[in-house]
């Protein structure tokens, strides 16, 4: 009991510091204690560490902020990678900026045709690999179909359903696409758009959600009741910084668009 007790003693001192602890791992243990001892002594500290991040949710009222949970992804890597829950957030992100930055923009250059992706009955491929693009005046842009002559008419079509307003001429194996005038009308529509692939997007950010919260609920019996509402936190958390960043990106382009 007296063995037990000196060891028991120094978890005072590690859980006031308990943040360093769980970045830096956990202290020496007395050398008095036995191997069976001290194995307890850590397992009882590392439990109590997670447990004392719930002190914010069960202390502080309603409608009070709550503090941010941060879990080190090195105590709950059998359970799940919070780094690769990250990147793919992250992916979804970048997947919308540069959505914003092909499509919506009054700005015209050849570059704009060249995401458009064009059906044909060998695949699907970008314009910009079936056809040279390249702009005569700021009015209008010229593809030329000379390689794929047969993919002439497939994307004339693309061109035309590709929402940005555009309305080409075929003139044999040239695709002239007159860029109309920027609008009122057109800058709000663009506005539209942006919103709604700001929508989709936070639908993908959802998912890469709700699949990382269904990884840490199958480990419920294995693992504390305070382990997986921690996780469930901190992937909530990261969900909303990435939705937070979406907002600001709407918004910038929004004001670029309307000016």
């Amino acid at each position: 009991m007296a063995l037990a007790l000196r060891c028991f003693r120094h978890l005072p001192p590690l859980l006031s510091c308990s943040s360093f602890a769980l970045r830096r791992g956990l202290p020496q243990a007395p050398a008095a204690c036995s191997a069976l001892l001290l194995d307890g002594c850590r397992q009882s500290v590392h439990q109590m560490l997670l447990t004392r991040q719930l002190a914010t949710k069960k202390a502080k009222g309603k409608g009070q902020s709550q503090a941010k949970v941060n879990i080190s992804a090195a105590l709950v890597e059998d359970i799940i990678n919070l780094e690769e829950t990250n990147e793919d957030m992250q992916a979804v992100v970048e997947a919308l900026k540069e959505d914003f930055s092909r499509n919506l923009s009054v700005r015209t250059s050849p570059g704009v045709l060249d995401h458009i992706i064009v059906v044909t009955k060998d695949g699907k491929f970008p314009l910009n690999q079936l056809g040279q693009i390249s702009q005569k005046s700021p009015q209008l842009i010229i593809v030329n179909m000379t390689n794929f002559p047969e993919s002439t008419a497939a994307a004339t079509k693309a061109i035309r359903e590709s929402g940005m307003n555009l309305n080409p001429e075929v003139d044999g194996t040239l695709i002239r696409v007159p860029i109309p005038k920027v609008t009122r009308e057109h800058r709000e529509s663009l506005a539209k758009l942006a919103k709604q692939s700001t929508n989709k997007s936070k639908e993908a950010l959802r998912k890469v959600r709700s699949k990382s919260v269904n990884q840490v609920k199958k480990f419920k019996s294995k693992v504390s009741e305070d382990t997986i509402w921690l996780l469930e936190k901190q992937i909530q958390q990261m969900a909303d910084s990435a939705a937070a960043e979406m907002d600001k990106l709407l918004a910038a382009k929004t004001k670029e668009l309307l000016g």
